[in-house]
């Protein structure tokens, strides 16, 4: 019972932060109707940014743990919008009105081009930093085994809720999300209607690499380590979720999130943890064969 609550515990954990990636790729899929492949990789710099900001304040000094997370998410999320704000205007708007091939090789292209970037720049070796927030709570004790709950986990919780309720409102109460789903729904009456379509799709670029700014910061602070290789794996879990939720419903891409995250966790406890992609990959695989619509989302009608 223990293991059970713990393995609960670690799932959700992770199953947040794959939530957030995946909203990036269900709010891109929305509005232009492609994937965008280098999500996961600007995830990875969000990641490598927060390593570099924290390791910075460190050495000036700023030992302050709230102060230097604070501080870590603005400028994560300040720098990787940037990065989304250059992915869609240079791999996706010029070729919006090419095949729906030449996108997909192109954001391909783009995740290459990262990786390497940060590779030549950065290094190949893994980045630690220090453990921010050590300790947690010990829930219970069941048969000699203690259920805890980290304080970084806490932290990824309550972080990945206030954002869900924010995003929420974002998107249903705003300006912008009433333009956004005006262009979800059909671009070109959206543009007779006054509606900035390039600026709308530039901005839901660089909030999906917001979301996964706060995602690279948490999985920096909750593990400690990052390298450049982090982004492909992390990207087709979270490709996953948003598959398994259904791609372009947001509520779906977080269930799939958690979801992925609770199947990698028990999976791992109860299984075999070195087979715990394999059985991401195979739920990709059953999706895609027996309902390629996922939970939430809806079977698309081609109009004619």
């Amino acid at each position: 019972m223990g293991q059970f609550i713990q393995q609960l515990i670690n799932g959700l954990t992770l199953g947040a932060v794959y939530g957030l990636i995946a909203l990036g790729y269900t709010m891109v899929y929305g509005i232009i109707g492609m994937i965008n492949f280098a999500h996961g990789d600007i995830y990875m710099v969000s990641a490598i940014i927060s390593v570099t900001a924290l390791t910075l304040m460190s050495a000036m000094g700023i030992t302050a743990v709230p102060l230097a997370l604070a501080l870590a998410l603005i400028i994560a999320i300040a720098f990787t919008s940037v990065y989304g704000w250059a992915v869609e205007r240079t791999a996706y708007r010029p070729l919006r009105n090419a095949s729906r091939l030449a996108p997909l090789i192109s954001a391909i292209g783009m995740s290459i081009f990262l990786q390497n970037m940060v590779q030549i720049t950065q290094g190949a070796r893994v980045k630690p930093i220090p453990t921010m927030m050590p300790g947690g709570i010990e829930l219970f004790s069941h048969n000699g085994f203690s259920v805890h709950l980290a304080w970084t986990q806490i932290m990824i919780c309550v972080v990945t809720v206030v954002l869900m309720v924010a995003f929420t409102g974002l998107i249903t109460r705003t300006s912008f999300g009433r333009q956004q789903r005006a262009c979800e729904q059909d671009r070109s009456m959206a543009s007779l209607l006054g509606i900035d379509v390039d600026r709308t799709i530039s901005y839901t670029f660089m909030l999906g690499a917001a979301l996964a700014a706060v995602a690279g910061v948490m999985v920096t602070v909750y593990y400690g380590v990052v390298d450049f290789s982090i982004g492909f794996v992390a990207g087709i879990k979270a490709f996953t979720a948003a598959v398994l939720g259904g791609v372009g419903s947001l509520p779906g891409a977080m269930l799939g999130g958690l979801l992925i995250g609770l199947i990698e966790s028990f999976w791992s406890a109860y299984l075999s943890p070195e087979y715990k992609d394999v059985a991401t990959f195979a739920i990709l695989i059953m999706v895609l064969m027996f309902r390629p619509s996922g939970l939430l989302g809806r079977p698309e009608v081609e109009k004619v």
